[in-house]
């Protein structure tokens, strides 16, 4: 929807904008964009999640323009991707080669390579802690040195087995199939229905978190009847390789498909044993991953009244640190697989066409624009009609 500036009124709108720069500084003291990025690491990985670019540098000045509010600096960080150009798409990657930094399973205590907890806030008493009022920059750096000095456990750890495929060896999971047809860019289109699976994950990967969340928390409580059991949850670095720009044509044609969100999960890009790298590809960098893969049981009915009960996959993953959008995602990508007609949260159309931060605020703050034309038209037609009635 388009809508046409209103003339006038420059020097409010001027005075306006002073004032938001006078309210950001006024205490003399404002946090810096390195200090977001390494204070507020979170919100600014929720940032690049939503706006589909994972580069720390702008999202830190996205959060610290936007003074924390995260759906400006979402809106801010898609209005700088959209300036960038699209040279490359990525080689597809398979998580397994993920170098883990935290990974945990609900469904079985023990597991290949073990639990790993890592940092993670689910272990601490939620209470306010008033000593972060008073913390003393130089004792932080003498904590964190005699907290490296300590025998700990490596700070990652790589090529760990996936949980889920010990029960794809017993016959309980489906094994991965092949790419359900050439994966569109979200990003570089409308979305059309019904969508694709990989054009179902990018959309909820970079859907509003709180959003998300709410749609799966409805699924759970019975707006689509399950209840998941999370496999694995991982955390951990994945690295991103691009073809050599001068291979073969062949070579080129192949590499020239967006990877998707989709590329590990009930489908995948690459069959067993194939691998992203390759003698002729470069190594751009890694990027922090949520991976979160869930198990929800389902009776299969096999004659004579008699039913099996075997397992079906839902798959979530985002950038940055941010489990329970991805685990929200996992239920919700399960429910737009299944596409169950009773349940609004099945419906793709319902579900991916109100989860956009980005669209849904600038929807909602379009109210605040001037609507005097249309308001007086209504009350033009109200008043005439008691008019009418009162004679």
């Amino acid at each position: 929807m388009g809508y046409v500036a209103v003339r006038g009124g420059a020097e409010a709108i001027e005075a306006s904008i002073e004032r938001l720069r006078y309210e950001r500084i006024a205490s003399g003291t404002v946090a810096s964009a390195g200090q977001v990025r390494e204070g507020l690491r979170r919100l600014m990985e929720q940032v690049m999640s939503e706006a589909s670019l994972y580069d720390e540098d702008a999202a830190s000045l996205a959060v610290t323009q936007a003074e924390g509010s995260p759906e400006e600096a979402v809106f801010l960080l898609r209005a700088y991707r959209s300036t960038l150009a699209r040279m490359q798409y990525s080689l597809p990657v398979r998580s397994e080669s993920m170098r883990v930094i935290r990974r945990i399973s609900a469904a079985f205590k023990d597991i290949p390579g073990g639990q790993i907890l890592g940092a993670s806030p689910d272990y601490t008493h939620r209470l306010l802690d008033p000593r972060l009022f008073e913390e003393d920059p130089q004792k932080l750096l003498c904590w964190v040195r005699e907290f490296l000095s300590r025998e700990v456990p490596p700070a990652s750890i790589g090529s760990l087995p996936k949980v889920v495929d010990l029960l794809r060896a017993e016959g309980l999971v489906a094994p991965c199939s092949a790419a359900d047809g050439p994966l569109r860019d979200v990003t570089r289109g409308n979305l059309v229905f019904p969508a694709s699976r990989s054009e179902r994950l990018q959309t909820l990967t970079r859907g509003q978190t709180g959003a998300v969340t709410a749609l799966a928390y409805a699924a759970l409580r019975g707006y689509g009847a399950l209840h998941p059991t999370v496999a694995e949850l991982r955390v951990g670095y994945l690295q991103v390789s691009v073809p050599n720009p001068y291979g073969d044509a062949s070579a080129r044609a192949g590499a020239a498909t967006p990877n998707g969100a989709g590329a590990s999960g009930r489908h995948a890009a690459l069959t067993p044993g194939d691998t992203a790298q390759d003698e002729d590809s470069y190594y751009v960098g890694e990027v922090l991953v949520t991976e979160v893969e869930t198990l929800i049981p389902v009776s299969l009915p096999r004659g004579q009244g008699k039913a099996d009960l075997v397992f079906e996959l839902g798959y979530g993953a985002c950038f940055g640190r941010n489990e329970t959008k991805a685990i929200a995602m996992s239920i919700l990508e399960h429910c737009l697989e299944t596409g169950d007609p009773r349940y609004p949260t099945h419906d793709e159309e319902f579900v991916l066409m109100h989860l956009d931060p980005v669209e849904a605020t600038g929807f909602i703050s379009h109210l605040k624009l001037p609507h005097y034309v249309t308001f007086q038209s209504k009350l033009d037609a109200v008043r005439a009609s008691r008019r009418k009635e009162a004679k």
